[in-house]
C-alpha cells in the first residue's frame, strides 16, 4: 500500500507537532512494510530523497517570500505532485491551507484527514481569518473520506457539529530513560533549579501569561523559554521581558536529547497550549518525567487528569512557582502516573499500529473488469487490494 503524508513542513522535525507525528509515524509504517512518501518544503534543512526508508519529496514553498499565504501555494504544489504518485491513501495532517484545494485531490485515492484542533479559535488570527478557517474546517470535513481526531474532545466536537464519525488516534511519545545532567551546562542551569516552557511563539500558547507570572513570582531560579523568536510575537516578548534577567530566551532547540534533558531536570515545566487536542510536546514532557503546570482547559485535562498543576492567570502561575518543588516527594505520584500513561496509552508503537489498522480498514477497492459475459454484459467487481 502506498501512503502519502501531506500538511507538514517535512521530516525530520524542525518545526512542530504534526512534523513530529509524521516523523515517527512514517518510519513506523515503513517498518511494517508500507511504502510511505512524506512531502517536505523545498527549503527544509534535510535535502535528501530518503530518510530511514521514507521517501521524501520536496515541493516549492513560497512562505519564506509571501508569508502565511505561501502555505496555500505549498499545499497546492504538494497536491499537484501527489496526483502523479499513484497513492492508495493520502493522510492529510491538518486542513488550514489545504482544504481549499480538496477538489483537486486525485480520484480513486482515499483521503483521511487528521483534523487537528480548533484552528479558528487561535488568538493570532483576525476575525475574518477565523471565519475563513471555520469555512476551511467545513471543506475538510466535506471532502475527506474519513476523519481522525487526536483528542476525544475533538472527536466529540466533530460528531456534534458535523454528524460525522471521526476515528480517535492520539499522538505518541517515547519514554526518556537516559538523562545526562551535563547538557544543562550549555544553558547555565542546575538540576531542579530552573523552570521552563517549550512552545511556538504564538498568543494562544499562553507564553505572555506565563512570563507575567514569572515576573510576579520574583523567584531567583532561571526561567528558560524554548522556541524560535524570529516572528513578530517572539520579538515582542523578548522586548517586553528584556529587563528580567532570569527569563532566558534560548531559541528553538530541535535536538530531542537536549529537549528531553531540559524537561527532565526542570523544576516546573509549563504547557500553555489553549487550542487543540492531544499536543505532542505535552506527551514528550510526560515521558521526560516533567512536573507539569498546564493551562486549564478541557484538552489538557483530558490527557493529564489530576496529575498536574493548572493555571488560568499570571497569578496562578506565580503561586505555583512559589510553592512547587520537584524534589518534594509529595508530587511523585504526578510523575509516576504520567509516565504510566506514556507506557500504556501514548506509546509511538500503539499509535503506529492504530494508524495502520485505520489504513487497512479504509484502503480503496480496485475495479477489475471481468471478461464479457453472454450478452456482452461486463461486471465490475470491487475487490480488496492485495
Amino acid at each position: 500500500m502506498r501512503i502519502a503524508i501531506i500538511g507538514t513542513r517535512g521530516i525530520p522535525n524542525h518545526y512542530g507537532g504534526f512534523e513530529q507525528c509524521a516523523e515517527y509515524l512514517s518510519v513506523g509504517l515503513v517498518k511494517k512494510g508500507y511504502e510511505v512518501v512524506v512531502y517536505n518544503s523545498h527549503n527544509h534543512p534535510y535535502q535528501q530523497k530518503q530518510w530511514n526508508g521514507v521517501e521524501i519529496r520536496h515541493c516549492y514553498d513560497p512562505e519564506c517570500k509571501l508569508g502565511t499565504i505561501g502555505q496555500f501555494f505549498y499545499d497546492l504544489n504538494c497536491i499537484r505532485d501527489l496526483r502523479r504518485g499513484n497513492f492508495d491513501i493520502i493522510l492529510q495532517l491538518g486542513y488550514t491551507s489545504s482544504s481549499v484545494w480538496s477538489w483537486f485531490f486525485p480520484r480513486n485515492t482515499v483521503v483521511t484527514t487528521n483534523m487537528d484542533g480548533l484552528e479558528w479559535k487561535r488568538a493570532k488570527y483576525s476575525k475574518p481569518v477565523q471565519r475563513f478557517l471555520q469555512f476551511a474546517e467545513k471543506l475538510a470535513v466535506k471532502y475527506s473520506d474519513h476523519l481522525i481526531a487526536d483528542s476525544t474532545e475533538i472527536q466529540r466536537y466533530l460528531g456534534n457539529k458535523y454528524k460525522k464519525e471521526a476515528t480517535f488516534i492520539p499522538y505518541g511519545a517515547e519514554l526518556f530513560e537516559k538523562p545526562d545532567p551535563a547538557v544543562l551546562d550549555d544553558y547555565g542551569v542546575k538540576v531542579h533549579d530552573y523552570d521552563m516552557l517549550i512552545a511556538r511563539m504564538e498568543p494562544e500558547n499562553s507564553i505572555e501569561t506565563i512570563l507575567d507570572g514569572v515576573v510576579r513570582a520574583n523567584k531567583e531560579r532561571p526561567f528558560l523559554v524554548v522556541g524560535n523568536t524570529t516572528n513578530d510575537f517572539g520579538e515582542y516578548l523578548k522586548l517586553k521581558f528584556a529587563p528580567y534577567h532570569k527569563i532566558k530566551f534560548v531559541g528553538g532547540i530541535y535536538d530531542m536529547a537536549k529537549l528531553n534533558n531540559l524537561r527532565y531536570y526542570s523544576n516546573l515545566y509549563f504547557h500553555g497550549h489553549t487550542v487543540g487536542g492531544t499536543n505532542p510536546s505535552l506527551l514528550e514532557a510526560m515521558g521526560s518525567n516533567s512536573l507539569i503546570c498546564s493551562h486549564d482547559n478541557k484538552f489538557n485535562r483530558a490527557v493529564l487528569g489530576d496529575d498536574a498543576f493548572y493555571f488560568s492567570t499570571a497569578m496562578d502561575v506565580a503561586e505555583h512557582l512559589r510553592a512547587a518543588n520537584k524534589s518534594d516527594d509529595a508530587y511523585a505520584h504526578f510523575l509516576a502516573n504520567n509516565t504510566d500513561k506514556i507506557k500504556t496509552v501514548y506509546t509511538c508503537e500503539n499509535i503506529v499500529n492504530q494508524y495502520a489498522s485505520h489504513f487497512e480498514s479504509i484502503k480503496p477497492r480496485a475495479v477489475k473488469t471481468q471478461p464479457a459475459l453472454p450478452g456482452n454484459v461486463e461486471v465490475a467487481l470491487y475487490l480488496e487490494n492485495a
